[in-house]
């Protein structure tokens, strides 16, 4: 007699198991709901206002407006100048500089930009930025500092 074997057939499955993979999401979710809280946001350190230890002699002084006008002079004198465009800001500063160095190299004179708190960040970085790009080496602001 032929031997048969009275074994079942164990056939493959084809399927994929996902209970260990939900398992594995669970404790991930609830690792990540316990430490968001724990992570704070980051702020940043913004540099604090002084004064300087000594005031420059002589400066230009640019200021921009509301409206976005640009008028340049010569210290921090009260009396109205004519507004200028952006394009010609580069030169009027050098007139400026010149006019106002003395017996000192023209680029030392520090420009200060005065501008009004509600206009546009990207309106003072363009005006750092052409003065940077004409070669003014002091770029500063001028700043209200709360007492």
């Amino acid at each position: 007699m032929a031997a048969t074997s009275r074994g079942r057939v164990r056939r493959t499955k084809n399927e994929i198991n996902m209970v260990p993979f939900i398992d594995v999401m669970l404790v991930l979710l609830i690792i990540f709901m316990v430490t968001a809280p724990l992570i704070s946001p980051s702020q940043i350190s913004l540099p604090s206002v002084g004064q300087a230890d000594v005031q420059p002699k002589s400066f230009v002084q640019v200021v921009i407006d509301k409206d976005e006008s640009i008028q340049v002079r010569l210290g921090s004198s009260s009396k109205s100048s004519p507004s200028i465009k952006m394009a010609q800001l580069a030169s009027e500063v050098s007139r400026l500089q010149g006019s106002a160095a003395g017996d000192a190299e023209p680029t030392k004179v520090p420009v200060v930009i005065s501008a009004d708190k509600g206009i546009k960040y990207e309106t003072v970085v363009k005006t750092m930025d052409t003065l940077k790009r004409a070669g003014v080496e002091r770029v500063g602001l001028a700043v209200q500092s709360s007492r």
